[in-house]
């Protein structure tokens, strides 16, 4: 196997790693406090299920710039693309702004959802200002996400 398609495969694995890693760690911190709140107010779980879902986006958007990596490299269209160890860096350094962008984001909004679901507990009214909040982080992996992808499609193979 070519260094440059290793250094490109590193590319796409980080981004779905580390997104994943994140959105499961953002969740958790959602879910362990939804839980509490489930467990004295069963009813309120539709309130709740945004809130704790939310941190889970990067994790899909890691998945989605991975699988952009797969298709330029050839591995869904069953012929892979040569490419030079130069290539390869261009495409794994084109992956860390959702990765890292992603990876933090996914914490922090898991971090600002459970405060939400602390507060929607209390006054559900608020609950979609709550869920405001949460969607403010989101913003900086959106742009990772974009960052990523005119990067990837920058790239000649």
């Amino acid at each position: 196997m070519e260094i440059g398609l290793i250094y490109a495969l590193i590319g796409g694995a980080l981004a779905i790693f580390l997104c994943g890693a994140g959105s499961s760690i953002g969740i958790g911190y959602a879910g362990r406090e939804a839980n509490g709140v489930l467990s004295e107010e069963p009813e309120k779980f539709g309130t709740m299920l945004l809130l704790v879902a939310l941190p889970g986006t990067q994790g899909i958007y890691g998945f989605l710039t991975g699988f952009l990596v797969m298709m330029k490299i050839g591995i869904l269209g069953g012929k892979i693309t040569a490419i030079s160890p130069s290539i390869g860096l261009q495409i794994l350094i084109s992956c860390l702004p959702i990765a890292i962008s992603g990876f933090i984001s996914a914490i922090h909004q898991g971090k600002v959802c459970a405060a939400g679901i602390a507060v929607a507990s209390k006054h559900p009214e608020a609950s979609m200002k709550a869920l405001v909040y949460g969607a403010l982080v989101e913003t900086y992996a959106v742009l990772g996400l974009v960052a990523s992808i005119f990067l990837l499609n920058g790239i000649k193979v």
